[in-house]
């Protein structure tokens, strides 16, 4: 074996459920990772759309990571019981995301899908003078421009700050509401957003209005039979986000009494494929290259990360926990969030006989995670009693270089 190779049982084996971009897997050196189907006991997950709330998932695994934002996939409480975080790519997606929307707009803006099946249908079949059919029917399709128009956007994360930006360059006037916006959103939305109180007083005022919302309890339904007519008549509705944020039978009922002008959504149903005024994409919003790689990269380093140095970023169900190493003895820890937990890691840890360089311990409602640097090696006695402690979920020893070296 070449010097600084790793042997085959000593590498950190991923299961990878889907097909996975290759800049996103050239991410984990094949010298201290294996990636592939069928690995049997593995540390980690790498998933896309698979469904693994009916996997049967190996107490092995200490992390699963999602390239993409939604991990409505992936069974994330479970997996905050046993200690294991699941990461995603937020933002990773956006700009490809930002380009579907406004493709989505156009298209209802301008009556395309119903002009393409003029082409498509009548012009194709007709026998007689093209020229003539042409002018005749094309009356049917007259748009209007969204120069001038009234956008609102709810959700106003990576892919509603895009968009927002994206639509004022398009001479829109753009109302937002996000009523969770974080400081890094709030820094990188365009001064000419105008701040709306609630969805209601967005839908009253939008022409067009977009969703850009995970899908959780407070957001299934979000447009609903009791608001959805008090958008202006005619109006676009637009959801790129998840399916369910939108009730079908409300905005089928809406473009039937003409309240809602056209709906354009990513997620097709059986029942929205039966209305003419539903535009609906098969799930597209991230089927780019860019988006693909972008996604598979940024989860391939968040899992490394954590897999060599116990860093975490971008998980769902745990809190942002970065320290650089300053000693070659680590031990990660995830907790239930209760008192006296960091008392009784130290002092096991004192009665060890190990001496603490570096601490930092966060926590995210329920669940807590600790990184502690020693100045020695642990034992894997010491291991085992930290483990046994209450609320204690995992513990990992994570021995390696330091980030100096």
């Amino acid at each position: 074996m070449a010097e600084g190779d790793v042997a085959e049982g000593s590498r950190f084996q991923v299961l990878v459920l889907n097909e996975i971009a290759p800049r996103g897997l050239a991410r984990l050196p094949t010298a201290r990772y294996f990636a592939g189907k069928g690995v049997p006991a593995p540390d980690a997950v790498l998933v896309r759309s698979a469904d693994m709330h009916a996997m049967d998932i190996p107490a092995s695994v200490r992390a699963i990571a999602r390239a993409g934002a939604g991990t409505n996939n992936i069974p994330v409480a479970a997996m905050s019981a046993r200690g294991v975080p699941v990461f995603n790519a937020p933002g990773a997606n956006a700009n490809a995301v930002k380009e579907l929307v406004l493709a989505g707009m156009l298209m209802a803006a301008r009556k395309l899908p119903g002009a393409l099946r003029f082409v498509a249908g009548e012009l194709g079949e007709l026998r007689g003078d093209l020229d003539k059919a042409v002018e005749q029917g094309k009356s049917a399709f007259n748009g209007f421009e969204l120069a001038g128009q009234t956008l609102g956007i709810v959700g106003l994360g990576k892919v509603g700050c895009l968009v927002a930006d994206a639509a004022i360059k398009l001479g829109m006037d753009v109302l937002g509401y996000d009523p969770d916006i974080t400081v890094d959103a709030a820094w990188s939305l365009p001064s000419q957003v105008r701040r709306a109180g609630s969805v209601s007083e967005v839908l009253r005022n939008g022409q067009f209005v977009t969703l850009h919302v995970p899908l959780v309890d407070a957001t299934r339904h979000l447009v609903n039979a009791e608001n959805i007519g008090l958008m202006p008549r005619g109006a676009v509705l637009l959801n790129f986000s998840r399916q369910g944020v939108v009730s079908d039978e409300a905005a089928l009922v809406a473009l039937e009494t003409g309240a809602l002008g056209c709906y354009v959504c990513d997620f097709p149903s059986a029942a929205l494929l039966r209305n003419e005024r539903v535009i609906c994409l098969p799930h597209l919003g991230a089927s780019t290259r860019e988006a693909e790689e972008n996604c598979a990269v940024m989860v391939a380093d968040q899992l490394r990360d954590f897999l060599e140095n116990g860093n975490i970023a971008n998980a769902v169900n745990f809190p942002s926990v970065g320290m650089a190493r300053e000693s070659a003895f680590r031990v990660a820890i995830a907790n239930a969030n209760v008192p006296n937990m960091l008392g009784q890691i130290s002092t096991a840890m004192a009665q060890a006989g190990l001496n603490i360089h570096n601490m930092v311990n966060k926590s995210r409602g329920d669940m807590a995670y600790t990184l502690v640097d020693v100045d020695s090696g642990v034992r894997e006695s010491l291991l085992a009693e930290l483990a046994a402690i209450e609320g204690v979920l995992s513990v990992r020893y994570l021995p390696g270089p330091r980030r100096d070296q």
